[in-house]
């Protein structure tokens, strides 16, 4: 059986299976954007310590390292590249709180060509995502022909920064009574922007995980607890 099966994996191999099914229930008909977001935090979780758990064994060869890397990558693609994306489309076809706004609302219905434009803006969002891990990946690797310290910090806004943003944003939903469907995908646009940025980004220490993982933690509870309100 080809591929690697040990516990350095596991958490990566979660994470995509996550994904996976927080992509099915976001394209579903009867699928909540707020359901599917739930499956966004548990992929930011396992990815917080996938590195980690895999640097504790100590006699890894070449080739599970290398593959490590590349599933890490793989699934980072589709967990905050894909399902984000995924998430959105479900806002477009959900619209949980419509408030008229003219020339973009027909009703409660989106109107075609501002559906047309947020789609673009997904596919744009889900291309930057690969194009920043491709590259990351290939920087890394030239990189550690000459350096053998660990990386500090990054160029760009990591993808997996996608975990926190839109659980927060979809948060906004029962703070106030307007619509947040155009705001959810101008953050997107924006993070799309940060994603193939230059602008240097300070890798988390383990404190610092701790911290994201706390906040994650009460993005989960406050959204169960508007969900089940609901």
């Amino acid at each position: 059986m080809i591929g690697v099966f040990d516990y350095t994996v596991l958490l990566t191999y979660l994470s995509l299976i996550s994904a996976t099914i927080g992509i099915f229930v976001s394209l579903q008909q009867s699928g909540h954007p707020y359901i599917g977001v739930f499956f966004l935090l548990f992929c930011g979780l396992c990815d917080a310590f996938d590195g980690r758990v895999a640097r504790t064994k100590k006699n890894r060869t070449a080739f599970e390292k290398k593959y490590g890397v590349q599933i890490d990558s793989l699934s980072d693609l589709v967990a905050f590249g894909v399902l984000p994306a995924c998430i959105g489309n479900a806002m477009i076809r959900v619209c949980p709180t419509i408030s008229e706004v003219p020339k973009l609302y027909s009703g409660n219905r989106l109107t075609f060509p501002t559906v047309i434009f947020l789609y673009a803006i997904m596919v744009f969002y889900t291309l930057a995502a690969l194009i920043r891990l491709a590259y990351f990946n290939v920087m890394e690797e030239e990189r550690q022909k000459t350096e053998q310290t660990a990386l500090t910090a990054y160029t760009g806004l990591p993808v997996t920064s996608a975990a926190l943003i839109f659980p927060s944003i979809l948060l906004f939903q029962y703070v106030i009574p307007e619509d947040i469907t155009l705001v959810y995908f101008g953050v997107m646009f924006l993070t799309t922007l940060l994603f193939i940025s230059k602008l240097p980004v300070k890798k988390p220490g383990l404190r610092g995980i701790f911290v994201m993982i706390a906040i994650g933690f009460a993005e989960f509870i406050a959204l169960g607890i508007t969900l089940y309100r609901r």
